[in-house]
């Protein structure tokens, strides 16, 4: 309201009259204005503040919010870890079983071959000494002379006759 400051003629008994109401009605009509003016601006800081501590309490809201979430996503990770490690454990305890299993068999699966390899070993070594002494009796056999088959056609001669 930097409005310069008004000048009234100077008139009998005081100042202009009409121009005083009009300056008095001019400067009423702005404070008026003002006043709606200071009301609207009040009105709008009220809801501004009313908007301010609604948005304060969403936002206290959504800070514990993500607090829980913070703290929920921890815990889950932490037993999500803590069961991926009993798996582990678990899978590394039945691996070393499984090796082991396998480990006995695998022995006794050699053991036997050891055996197996033995008895072959004698079964070979009692054919072959039995195939030498056939061998030698082969060897030594000698088949009886063959009689002389003319003999059987003179007899049969003999009988047609």
């Amino acid at each position: 309201m930097t409005s310069p400051r008004p000048t009234f003629r100077v008139m009998k008994n005081g100042y202009d009259r009409f121009a005083v109401d009009d300056a008095v009605e001019r400067y009423a009509s702005r404070v008026s204005q003002l006043e709606r003016q200071l009301a609207s601006c009040q009105q709008q800081l009220e809801e501004a503040n009313a908007r301010i501590l609604q948005l304060r309490s969403e936002y206290q809201n959504l800070e514990s919010s993500l607090d829980a979430q913070k703290q929920a996503a921890e815990n889950i990770a932490r037993l999500s870890l803590r069961e991926a490690n009993e798996i582990i454990a678990t899978a590394q305890q039945n691996a070393d079983a499984i090796i082991q299993e396998s480990l006995i068999t695998a022995r006794l699966i050699l053991t036997d071959l050891s055996k197996l390899y033995g008895d072959a070993n004698t079964v070979k070594s009692s054919t072959k000494a039995k195939l030498e002494a056939l061998i030698r009796e082969l060897d030594e056999f000698t088949l009886p002379k063959m009689p002389d088959l003319r003999w059987l056609t003179e007899a049969e001669q003999k009988m047609m006759r």
